[in-house]
């Protein structure tokens, strides 16, 4: 029966393009569109993942940087410090705004950075300074080139000048970057002298992270301590909700894209053999075997869409960083795991059609010339 399913496949090439096109450019709908706010998740935790703290410390209450405001004093910087474990603590200045240059408008993430920071500052620069000083300011090169930014540049932020004389990489996501300007710049543009946004935390190499943030919160009083990990899944996760509604309608939309078309291919391939399965039928051909064939061939026309549309959706995501865009694509084994369980689906349901058919098939209708 695999067999035959097999021969009714790729008997009629026209018909196996059509069914296998359309079934992996549903499947591509569903597998690209994951994997760009995959992409965009991690790129939106790049900042986090890549500042080196072991620990993010933050207002009470506040669990990510997204949308997110958070105040501490210096006190608590100085406790926070005396707590067993910490081996440095780097407080940043944080706020979203955008960074300006001509007609040219980016949102970013604008971090304020104390001088020699041992912490958070851009993890990889392609070329000019390290850390910004009086003035200055570090952005994204990416930011930079779309732009037309160069290194001497200016560009505006909180409605002051800043010189651009540091360019980063791997700081940019399809919604925002980030860029640094010194703690002295940010203090004076925003009048909160002497307080932080967050608290950069390294512990020591003999101690767990996870043990002194929890340490962090039972001594110093106001503040939610949280790993890094904890911190940056905090951010992924309001990221996954904004998009939550999005992500569901396109997903049914290509869905019922798939399904429509494999539902229609087979019926017709199986209409096309109705004398084909009378005559094996009448030959004595158990109806459960004719009903492997169908989903045999349901299966076989989904999983070749399956893997034409993994091909496509990897050439993508090896193609698009190349361009220069800040779109990434990054396909997860969840997304993988999710795209073969909706492949099974629609092999399953485009079937039951041309089932029922087969199951109200009468075998004598081959021997009347029907």
């Amino acid at each position: 029966m695999i067999r035959l399913a097999f021969r009714n496949l790729f008997q009629n090439k026209a018909r196996l393009v059509i069914s296998v096109g359309g079934v992996s450019l549903a499947l591509l709908l569903i597998l690209s569109l994951d994997a760009v706010f995959t992409g965009v998740e991690r790129q939106v935790t790049a900042y986090i993942d890549s500042s080196g703290a072991d620990i993010i410390v933050a207002q009470s209450g506040v669990r990510n940087m997204h949308m997110a405001s958070s105040s501490l004093p210096d006190s608590v910087r100085r406790k926070v410090r005396a707590v067993p474990g910490v081996a440095l603590v780097t407080p940043i200045l944080y706020l979203t705004n955008n960074v300006v240059y001509e007609d040219e408008r980016n949102l970013a993430y604008i971090i304020g950075l104390p001088e020699n920071a041992e912490m958070g500052s851009p993890w990889k620069i392609s070329s000019g300074r390290s850390l910004p000083g009086e003035g200055e300011v570090i952005i994204d090169r990416t930011i930079a080139e779309k732009a037309g930014i160069q290194l001497g540049d200016e560009v505006e932020i909180l409605g002051e000048e800043f010189e651009v004389t540091g360019l980063s990489e791997g700081l940019a996501s399809l919604v925002n970057s980030v860029a640094f300007i010194s703690m002295d710049d940010f203090e004076d543009l925003r009048g909160n002298y002497r307080t932080f946004s967050f608290l950069l935390v390294k512990v020591n190499p003999a101690e767990s992270p996870e043990a002194v943030a929890v340490r962090i919160e039972s001594q110093v009083r106001d503040v939610t301590a949280q790993t890094r990990e904890d911190f940056a899944r905090q951010e992924r996760w309001v990221i996954k909700d904004m998009s939550t509604d999005v992500v569901t309608i396109m997903n049914l939309i290509g869905f019922l894209i798939g399904l429509a078309v494999m539902a229609l291919t087979v019926y017709t391939s199986t209409l096309a053999r109705r004398r084909e399965y009378g005559m094996l039928k009448a030959l004595g051909a158990r109806s459960t075997h004719l009903y492997l064939t169908v989903l045999a061939q349901a299966f076989l026309s989904v999983m070749l869409g399956f893997f034409f549309g993994l091909a496509i959706t990897l050439s993508l995501a090896l193609v698009i960083p190349t361009l220069g865009s800040n779109l990434a694509l990054e396909v997860s084994w969840a997304s993988l795991v999710k795209l073969g369980s909706v492949s099974l689906v629609i092999a399953a349901l485009s079937a039951m059609i041309p089932i029922r058919q087969i199951t109200g098939l009468d075998p004598a209708m081959v021997f009347r010339g029907r």
